[in-house]
This record gives C-alpha cells, structure tokens and sequence, in this order.
C-alpha cells in the first residue's frame, strides 16, 4: 500500500489530503492550486508551495534528465519557506502581501535581502515550462518520443533565463527522454490512463494560479525583477 501524508488547511479552512509517496499525483497538485487561490485575485503560499513540493517530486521522478529544473525548484522553495519562516506579521502569507510589503518597504533594492517576491517569480517561471511540457505530452500518442516536446518547451520558457551552458546542458540531456507512456509510468506508476484524465484538470488549476502571478507581477513592473 502506497504511503499518504495529510497537509494542513488553506487559509479559507479547506482540508487537502493526501499524496502518494512514491509517485507524482495530478489531483494532489490539483487541490492544492484550488486552495490557493483567494479573493482578490491573490494566492495563499501555503497552499501554492504544498503544490509546487508534488512538481518537484515529478522532477525528481523523471531523474537526471530534470535535474536542472528539480535542483532550481528545490533551492527556491527552500529560499522561499526560510523568508516566511523569520515573519511573525502574516506579511508573507500571499503573494500580493508578501510583494506589497517588500515593495512598500524597498526591500526589492537591497542586495544582501533574499527576496520572495523574487523567489516567487522564479518559481512562477520554472511552472510555466512544467505546465506547458506536461500539456504537450498529454497531447501525444502513446509511443511518441517526449524529448522534441521538451526541448521546444524548455527553449520557449526557461532557457530565456539561464546561461548559454546550461541550456546547451538541458537540452541535451533532453534528448534521452522516453516515449510518453514510458514517461506517465515512470512517474505515475502504473495506472497511466488514470494520470491522463487527471491531467486537463490540474492544468486548469495549474493556469489558473499561473496567470494570476502572472497578471499581479505586471501589474507591478516585477515580470523582469533581476
């Protein structure tokens, strides 16, 4: 039996629970997006990192091959949880909370500040290139190679913001991704049906949550913050 984990409630008191252990699961990522979104157009970091902790384990399911993106995803969540960890007011509870706060305060101008609104928008540009990828495998046919797809991914989204090694290293290792059911097994486990019919409705949550970052972010000229 597969082991499960229960999370704590969103800010509204809704219960999301349980996620499998051993593989990636969809509606885990799914509830979670769901519970992050408040009023306001705003997003509770909670809820939102619980989410982004199941598209690491993706990452890390899928091996060497996303290295690149689970190492980056890693080093951000953990930059992100230890900023919130040192706020006793609530000022980091949301997004537009955290980024009024450190914009209202010019902390976005100092330096030696780790930043979570920064943070945050690295995170929001590593889950464009983790929800345009897996939309496209899921319009695949069953032995269809997934690495042109992730390579053409990649290159719209990350590779505008690394450095030219880099992506000259993701994108080769790339090249050894397998077909798309290969893929959802490797990940999902056996049931890859079941990942399928899961997957139009954590791309919706997943969008969802992406355009509001998204649409707050050039609300305040933050989509370039160095």
């Amino acid at each position: 039996m597969s082991e499960t984990m229960a999370v704590p409630s969103d800010v509204n008191g809704s219960i999301v629970v349980e996620t499998n252990i051993n593989f990636f699961d969809l509606k885990y990522v799914h509830d979670n997006f769901v519970a992050c979104l408040i009023n306001d157009g705003d997003i509770s970091l909670d809820m939102y990192l619980n989410a982004y902790r199941e598209l690491q384990k993706f990452c890390n399911l899928m091996g060497t091959v996303f290295g690149f993106v689970g190492s980056e995803i890693g080093s951000k969540m953990d930059a992100l949880e230890q900023v919130r960890a040192k706020d006793k007011s609530g000022h980091f509870s949301t997004m537009k909370k955290m980024v009024e706060y450190e914009t209202e305060n010019g902390l976005l101008k100092e330096s030696s500040y780790v930043s979570g609104s920064r943070t945050l928008l690295r995170l929001h540009r590593g889950l464009d290139f983790l929800r345009q990828f897996l939309k496209r495998v899921g319009e695949l046919q069953p032995e269809e190679k997934t690495n042109t797809v992730g390579q053409e991914v990649y290159n719209q989204t990350l590779a505008k913001y690394h450095p030219w090694l880099v992506r000259k290293g993701a994108v080769l290792a790339m090249y050894v991704l397998p077909t798309r059911n290969v893929l959802l097994h490797r990940v999902c486990g056996e049931n890859t049906q079941s990942a399928l019919d899961a997957l139009p409705e954590m791309l919706e949550s997943t969008n969802e949550v992406y355009n509001r970052t998204e649409n707050y972010f050039k609300e305040m000229d933050l989509l370039n913050l160095p």
